[in-house]
């Protein structure tokens, strides 16, 4: 249920922390009730944005690393590309794993960054696309007067024939929705926060009991979801719609402008995100992938604007504003990087890098010298040695053990047992 808020694992909690953000910055800018929903949406996703941005530099940083390793990568690939056994795909990846090592990256690197960024973009989204339930002045405006049109008569049959109302078709026939309960409350709220102004104007000609407390309601949350002259709750080709019947072209214009400011903001934002270096391994599976990620990146700002245009407003106002921080935030992310050495950076993971087998070398000479005369039988001494030079050779170092177990030790242990079960024996 989508007024409830989101309980989702990851995502749930994440979206409660943006709610009540949210609902901070929604009071801040309602004061003497001139609050504005779509302003609050903006800065809410600049904040978030701002928030991520570390992330965003470190994904930056690796995607340029990457550009610099890949040559030596796809060469490691070209060497083993015939070689399929064991003993070869171990080299390749033992080869590989040097690589990333003097780079100073991990292979899942940028993975990690976006596993990190998608929750709280899916819960930003979350609390964009259901604001009544993370802010307390919209719900209370709603409770205004749903109480008073849940009991009217065939009120519930009515709001099912809203267009959104089928996203909710579950919430109508579940158990819980009963006359009077929270939960047909809140299914009332789900569906008129995403109706239109001709579904809202029939809503208070249906029910003249309660036209005037809707009225009231829809005349305060219009004004809270006016921005720059267009009401985000509807959509832009509604609103297209409704301006040119009634000869509003400056609506309809800046209705139009919504769709088309999203994808090309979100064509902007592509167009400065680092791109992947150009196969040149001869291959061709490189050419295709960059082919696949050429289409994608030309039919994302075409989704952007379909989508806005069939969306409310309000999430446009989203998707434009994200688009336009993240394109600022990449022009200084790219002119933070530019100013980066990373010859320097990678020569410095190179020492690192070996530094690691140098401590791993010491370790092993303690341990060597701490049994240096600790006797042993030779590797593949089944194969050389005799029965009787191999029986000789297990009672040398049982004898070791018994006189020279270090207290606490297995071998000790070993020996406590076995005394214990001599003595048993001999009685």
């Amino acid at each position: 249920m989508l007024l409830t808020q989101n309980s989702t694992f990851i995502i749930g909690p994440i979206a409660e922390i943006l709610g009540k953000l949210m609902n901070i910055i929604f009071n801040l800018t309602n004061y003497k009730e001139s609050g504005n929903i779509g302003l609050s949406i903006i800065i809410l996703t600049i904040v978030i944005y701002l928030f991520m941005m570390p992330l965003t530099i470190k994904q930056q940083k690796f995607s340029k690393l990457s550009a610099k390793m890949n040559p030596e990568l796809q060469a490691i690939q070209k060497k083993y590309k015939d070689k399929k056994d064991n003993e070869s795909m171990a080299k390749m990846n033992e080869e590989t794993q040097r690589v990333y090592k003097k780079y100073g990256v991990s292979p899942t690197g940028s993975c990690v960054q976006l596993i990190i960024q998608m929750p709280i973009l899916f819960a930003l989204y979350r609390v964009i696309n259901n604001v009544p339930a993370y802010v307390t002045s919209i719900r209370n405006v709603y409770d205004s007067f749903v109480v008073k049109l849940s009991e009217q008569a065939g009120s519930s049959d009515f709001i099912q024939t809203f267009k959104n109302a089928v996203q909710y078709k579950k919430q109508f026939e579940n158990d819980q929705f009963v006359a009077g309960s929270d939960y047909m409350h809140n299914t009332f709220i789900d569906v008129l926060n995403k109706a239109s102004t001709a579904e809202w104007n029939s809503l208070i000609s249906k029910f003249s009991t309660v036209s005037g407390d809707v009225q009231l309601a829809f005349d305060k949350l219009t004004k809270y979801n006016n921005f720059l002259g267009l009401n985000i709750g509807n959509s832009p080709s509604y609103i297209i719609k409704e301006s040119f019947s009634n000869g509003s072209y400056l609506l309809m214009v800046g209705a139009l402008l919504v769709p088309i400011l999203a994808g090309l903001t979100q064509f902007l934002n592509v167009k400065l995100m680092p791109q992947a270096p150009q196969s040149s391994n001869g291959s061709g599976t490189m050419d295709s992938m960059q082919a696949s990620m050429k289409t994608m990146n030309l039919m994302m700002p075409i989704m952007s604007a379909f989508f806005c245009f069939t969306f409310p407003t309000g999430m446009g106002i989203y998707w434009i504003a994200g688009s336009v921080v993240r394109s600022i935030q990449q022009v200084l992310i790219n002119k933070h990087i530019d100013k980066i050495d990373f010859d320097e950076l990678v020569k410095k993971n190179m020492e690192k890098a070996a530094k690691k087998p140098e401590k791993k070398n010491v370790l092993t000479s303690m341990l060597n010298m701490e049994n240096a005369n600790t006797p042993a039988i030779p590797k593949n001494a089944s194969s050389t040695m005799s029965q009787s030079e191999k029986e000789e050779a297990i009672k040398k170092a049982k004898e070791y053990y018994k006189e020279n177990a270090k207290p606490g030790s297995i071998a000790e242990k070993a020996n406590m047992v076995k005394q214990y079960n001599e003595k048993n024996n001999s009685k």
